[in-house]
């Protein structure tokens, strides 16, 4: 018989095992393919417009200097893990760039029982948040730019100076309390860019428009607007 302490470090492992395999196959099923990424994200841009209460305001969108929008599926048992898909947008003079690609994962620990799908849109307010995105590496949510929740509804004061870096906006389907990704990792997805765009590109010609979007690209494009 196995001592108590090595029961417990295979039980441990296993709901590991358990809850990465269950966080891969949920995001292979929400976006199999980086143009599954890009339509996913521009339905969720279109929903967070449509929302005459809590989404976000026209004003906040015409002022900024960016935008991330990504999906995160979380599964909690003891353990909890998320794993998350998404892409990055920033303005030029010509418009909107083409989508760079993000994925942001983890594995916590505490009292947590369920799963939960959350769409998350970042609102870039200023050039420096931007940049953090523009790496061809990791941005942590909080930490190389200040973040808060952004103001809601069509009669939110938005025009005024924005007061953090990055607005985040969030809207969940499960049984967790609550949404937040503050202090994530979001990292760069290189071959999910060079894939998409046929070639070797870094993130941060992608944002400064350098980089030719896709013709495929233009059901993203259409739900930034102006």
């Amino acid at each position: 018989m196995l001592p108590k302490k090595s029961e417990s470090v295979i039980v441990m492992k296993t709901l590991c095992v358990f809850l990465v395999t269950s966080i891969l196959s949920l995001s292979a099923a929400i976006a199999a393919t980086e143009q599954e990424i890009v339509n996913q994200s521009a339905a969720i841009l279109r929903d967070f417009r449509r929302m005459p209460e809590r989404g976000i305001p026209a004003a906040v969108l015409r002022d900024a200097k960016g935008l991330a929008v990504v999906k995160v599926v979380k599964i909690g048992l003891g353990i909890s893990g998320k794993g998350g898909q998404g892409v990055v947008v920033a303005r030029t003079g010509g418009g909107w760039s083409g989508p760079s690609f993000v994925g942001t994962g983890g594995v916590g620990w505490g009292p947590q029982i369920g799963a939960q799908m959350t769409d998350f849109v970042f609102v870039l307010n200023t050039s420096a948040a931007v940049r953090a995105f523009s790496k061809d590496g990791n941005v942590t949510l909080g930490a190389e730019a200040s973040a808060a929740a952004g103001p809601v509804g069509r009669d939110a004061q938005a025009s005024v100076t924005p007061t953090a870096a990055i607005y985040t906006y969030s809207r969940s389907k499960g049984l967790f309390a609550g949404a937040s990704l503050e202090g994530a990792v979001i990292a760069t997805q290189k071959e999910a860019n060079a894939r998409y765009y046929g070639r070797s590109v870094r993130a941060i010609d992608i944002l400064r428009g350098r980089v030719a979007a896709p013709a495929r690209a233009r059901v993203l494009r259409a739900a930034l607007g102006r």
